[in-house]
């Protein structure tokens, strides 16, 4: 209990507090259900080699659980972990990003429909993570001066990005219906939502405010276990990944496309029509221009190609002469 108020002080979201608590328990039941407060340094090294040798879990699994105990030893029992405890975080492995060429882009958003094919296209036009496209509310749509407001995006940082003229008209429809869903369910007694944790003291009223409605609610609502109140979520990320995995089966893909590789490809895509990497570093919300700069590689490389430069293999040395 005192790990989640913890996080949630730290505003963190409901999915990384829910990933740290699980590795708290199995960081104690490795160690026979003992307190975390008698144990320390050389435990946490021997459970992390534990996740890495034993369990072979990936580098970035074996860094959240590490992260998840540095959280417990420093918030949770303010017994920070030295800087050096032994486990340091395994080098993550280098990896370009997966990008989909503009045709490819395309017959997979073709081979889509309904709310999904408008939420990937959203991913793919604006540039918007999984969790940002879901969370949109009604407020952070402005359809004048065509812009998207992602107010809580990775690390609670908040940034502007664009709303595809292509898209206007379906997300105005988008907008109607979500309008109506809501009025149904306050008419029956429903149609709140969770607000931010920063206003749910201060603001309850506004739960049932139009411009706090989501952009794409969920088809259900639920009951909130602490208030007789029936509450709408926003759709679950998974809707849209089935959809995206789905499409990308039918139209036969050669390299493996997540909702994720939509954001990689808009900024990719960018970059070879060419605008500047500061103003894609803008779109994307990056904190550090150094983030934005992994897709350069990506731009050489079809550069590269588009040279037509010669590799000396194909140089006939006969043609050749010395000077």
């Amino acid at each position: 209990m005192r790990l989640r108020e913890c996080a949630a002080e730290r505003h963190f979201s409901p999915r990384t507090t829910d990933a740290y608590a699980r590795w708290v328990r199995s960081y104690i039941k490795f160690h026979d259900c003992q307190h975390p407060s008698t144990l320390g340094v050389d435990e946490v090294g021997a459970f992390v080699r534990y996740l890495a040798h034993e369990r072979r879990f990936a580098p970035s699994t074996q860094n959240q659980a590490l992260a998840a105990l540095r959280f417990l030893y420093a918030d949770v029992l303010a017994q920070p972990l030295p800087d050096s405890d032994g486990s340091p975080p395994t080098a993550l492995p280098q990896r370009l990003p997966t990008v989909l060429s503009r045709v490819e882009a395309h017959r997979l958003l073709d081979a889509m429909h309904g709310v999904p094919q408008l939420m990937a296209r959203l991913l793919y036009g604006a540039g918007l993570r999984l969790q940002e496209c879901c969370q949109l509310r009604l407020r952070d749509i402005n359809l004048e001066r065509a812009e998207i407001t992602v107010r809580r995006g990775h690390g609670q940082r908040a940034h502007v990005t664009i709303i595809p003229g292509s898209l206007r008209a379906a997300i105005e429809g988008q907008m109607a219906v979500s309008t109506r869903i809501r009025q149904r369910r306050l008419a029956t007694g429903g149609g709140a939502v969770l607000l931010p944790s920063a206003m749910s003291g201060r603001l309850s009223s506004a739960s049932r405010h139009a411009a706090w409605w989501w952009l794409f609610p969920s088809s259900r609502e639920y009951q909130r276990p602490d208030a007789l109140v029936r509450c709408s979520h926003h759709a679950h990320p998974t809707v849209l990944q089935r959809a995206v995995a789905a499409a990308a089966q039918r139209v036969g893909l050669d390299q493996r496309a997540r909702c994720h590789t939509f954001r990689h490809s808009f900024a990719m895509h960018l970059l070879e029509t060419g605008y500047d990497i500061r103003t894609v570093q803008l779109l994307l919300g990056h904190r550090d221009v150094y983030t934005t700069m992994r897709y350069l590689p990506l731009v050489q490389r079809v550069a590269l190609g588009g040279l037509a430069v010669r590799s000396p293999l194909d140089v006939d040395p006969l043609s050749q002469r010395d000077r």
